[in-house]
């Protein structure tokens, strides 16, 4: 019997397959499909990227991305695309947007935490982009209403509904209340 070994798939090779329906990461080497969001969660995503978007046109400047790739690890390689990310635009001035993925993680990841999502996948996503250098990860909980909040020293902190986000060292100024994001 002989045994077929595959390569495992570059964040390169990753970037020339063609567009699906599906929503697609590299985790590993390997294509992980997952379903796209439904319409409350695409709500979350638009009401965070305008309150980020309005926080960086009052003079923070920096990037706010939907589902942008990341490239998070090398040899295999990892590329996430969170629903919402930030980059700090020093960040950015160094390098430019590039055409493809970012090399790195975003300063802020968000995931908007779907039904299907199990504890497990979630994790390994923040643990993903904490590893890669994130200094902020939101998981938003859409059947709960919350926000944790996860920073590299393994902290996280759970947010109500009717509690404040205020991030002093990863979103220096932004503020907004948890239910802001639900409205």
């Amino acid at each position: 019997m002989s045994t077929v070994l595959t390569q495992p798939m570059t964040a390169a090779d990753f970037w020339r397959l063609p567009e699906t329906e599906k929503r697609r990461e590299l985790v590993r080497g390997e294509v992980i499909e997952t379903m796209p969001p439904g319409m409350f969660p695409g709500a979350i995503v638009a009401n965070l990227v305008e309150l980020l978007r309005g926080w960086t046109k009052q003079g923070t400047d920096g990037y706010v991305g939907v589902e942008a790739g990341y490239i998070l690890e090398r040899n295999p390689d990892t590329v996430r695309a969170p629903d919402v990310s930030y980059v700090t635009s020093e960040r950015i001035q160094a390098v430019g947007i590039p055409e493809g993925f970012w090399e790195g993680a975003p300063d802020v990841a968000v995931e908007i935490i779907s039904r299907n999502e199990t504890a497990d996948e979630v994790r390994e996503k923040v643990r993903d982009d904490l590893s890669a250098g994130a200094a902020l990860v939101l998981t938003i909980y859409p059947r709960t209403r919350e926000v944790i909040a996860h920073i590299p020293d393994g902290l996280a902190r759970t947010f109500g509904p009717d509690a404040s986000l205020e991030f002093p060292t990863a979103l220096p100024g932004f503020t907004c209340r948890v239910a802001e994001l639900f409205a």
